[in-house]
């Protein structure tokens, strides 16, 4: 990639000059190299710069993303970066959106009235109504969620299980990702990076998350009608 001044890299970035300059000032990207006045910058920058989003939407508190990079080293290449970025962005939930209520309307298939609101901000797919817009925190969920929210079934039910689910799925991740660092990433980093396995790295992040949300459904599956069986009397 060709060198690129500020506007350009902003640009290919998918973000503001302003936000390029922030991330500068928080050490979040390396200086850029000088021509004459012009600061200059390169797929190092542009890495980083898409790292730093995507760890945005996890969710991360800008400390955190801080603490984050400051433990890439200031040498590592732009390829290693962006392997970091792409063992993270096919996890990535869905951005926010904000909407007006028609279009939330349409997007959820059927009209929501306020109380089909109250109980999807309960589900935590959308936030309190401000007005007539609405920020749907989880894009993804609006369809299932609307469904959740017509059933005949008290909000504290709905809300219980909301739980439940948050939980254990939270557990789950958390021992997958240990798991998957600790035999994956580990050891790729202990061999010094090398790129053949980099590559392989990049194609597995990319069919992974498929692979396993299948998994952990049909083995949801399974477990409920284990659970079910076991409520049935044997004699």
């Amino acid at each position: 990639m060709a060198d690129l001044t500020i506007d350009e890299l902003a640009s290919r970035a998918g973000v503001s000059v302003r936000t390029v300059r922030f991330y500068a000032g928080r050490g979040l990207l390396p200086p850029p190299k000088l021509r004459g006045r012009t600061g200059l910058y390169g797929p190092e920058h542009l890495a980083r710069l898409e790292l730093v989003r995507e760890l945005q939407a996890l969710g991360l508190t800008l400390a955190a993303i801080e603490k984050h990079v400051a433990r890439i080293p200031a040498d590592a290449p732009p390829e290693d970066v962006a392997l970091q970025r792409a063992l993270l962005s096919p996890w990535a939930p869905e951005r926010p959106e904000e909407m007006d209520r028609h279009e939330l309307d349409r997007r959820a298939g059927r009209h929501l009235d306020d109380d089909a609101l109250r109980r999807l901000a309960a589900l935590g797919v959308v936030d309190a109504p401000d007005g007539d817009r609405v920020r749907v925190a989880n894009p993804a969920l609006l369809g299932v969620g609307a469904e959740l929210a017509d059933l005949p079934m008290p909000l504290e039910t709905l809300v219980a299980a909301h739980g439940v689910l948050e939980r254990y799925t939270a557990a789950l991740a958390d021992e997958l990702q240990g798991v998957f660092q600790e035999t994956v990433v580990r050891p790729y980093r202990e061999r010094g990076r090398p790129p053949e396995e980099r590559e392989r790295l990049l194609e597995l992040s990319a069919k992974l998350k498929p692979l396993m949300i299948q998994s952990l459904v049909t083995s949801f599956q399974r477990a409920v009608d284990d659970a079910i069986r076991r409520t049935v009397p044997n004699d």
